[in-house]
């Protein structure tokens, strides 16, 4: 595990970001002050960063995202395989969709041959057809351009547009926007109630979306305590740290722009990001 994540990333890092809107001059009268969590949100390249860096620091105890293309192991969830950039896994189906846009990009790749035994695993824990052999071509193809781009793809198609979007649509800005993110990476996209939809509707049980005309605070309380929750009914998942000294800090601090500098711990590790990536 990494003690200290620093940001890291070529060329020179862009001016700091204010924690907060400067106030409106007094009898001023502004035809439509924008509120603090607006803004392009995830959307821009650069908060889309921070995000990435934030759920590897989770995930790989690193904020080297880029580094995890080649990432593969069996991290004992029952899940089989856990794999790349966002964690695909063999158990879930989403590793085989990876592997076959692979395919669709470039025929005959070194992980292929292995799609009917991807097929044959789905829903299950098991290694049957994949193994050792399968760990190194994994590791071989994350040194192609092609499959990095097909883990971009279909991170973004399953989890980071579908996330986002929803949270647009609930009028969150970009702190609950990375909320829904991390939610949807961990949990899934499902409608049960430990998968994302289920988390969110719990959420919306306690507390109205800002869509609804809540407050964006006491509504992204609710989700983080819905999600901690269902955190809670997995061993492999019942460490919160990355919802209770991540998320939960960034939120208690006012931060719904998700602004630069951002400390935080997951899993007992120490990570910053002190300016725009």
């Amino acid at each position: 595990m990494a003690a200290v994540g620093v940001l890291a990333g070529g060329g020179a890092s862009l001016a700091l970001a204010g924690a907060g809107n400067a106030a409106t001059t007094a009898g001023s009268h502004p035809a439509a002050v924008a509120p603090k969590a607006a803004g392009a949100g995830l959307a821009d390249p650069h908060k889309k960063e921070i995000a990435m860096e934030l759920v590897s620091s989770a995930e790989n105890s690193s904020l080297d995202w880029k580094a995890q293309y080649k990432y593969i192991e069996d991290i004992g969830d029952g899940r089989g395989y856990t794999a790349g950039i966002i964690g695909f896994c063999s158990g879930t189906g989403d590793m085989l969709e990876l592997v076959q846009h692979y395919t669709d990009l470039k025929p005959g790749n070194v992980l292929a041959t292995y799609l009917p035994a991807l097929e044959d695993v789905n829903g299950s824990d098991s290694h049957a057809g994949l193994g050792s052999a399968f760990v190194s071509a994994w590791k071989t193809a994350a040194k192609d351009t092609v499959f990095q781009t097909a883990q971009n793809d279909e991170r973004d198609r399953v989890y980071f547009n579908p996330s986002v979007n929803q949270a647009k649509t609930d009028g969150l800005g970009t702190l609950g926007q990375f909320i829904y993110y991390d939610a949807i990476v961990m949990h899934g996209p499902g409608s049960d109630p430990v998968s994302f939809g289920g988390i969110r509707k719990t959420a919306m049980k306690k507390a109205k979306t800002p869509a609804q005309g809540g407050n964006e605070t006491t509504y992204l309380n609710a989700f983080l305590d819905a999600r901690k929750a269902a955190m809670k009914t997995e061993d492999a998942h019942d460490d919160t740290s990355r919802v209770d000294t991540e998320q939960r800090v960034f939120l208690t601090a006012g931060n719904l722009n998700l602004d630069p500098p951002l400390k935080w711990k997951t899993y007992g590790d120490s990570y910053q990001i002190l300016t725009l990536p």
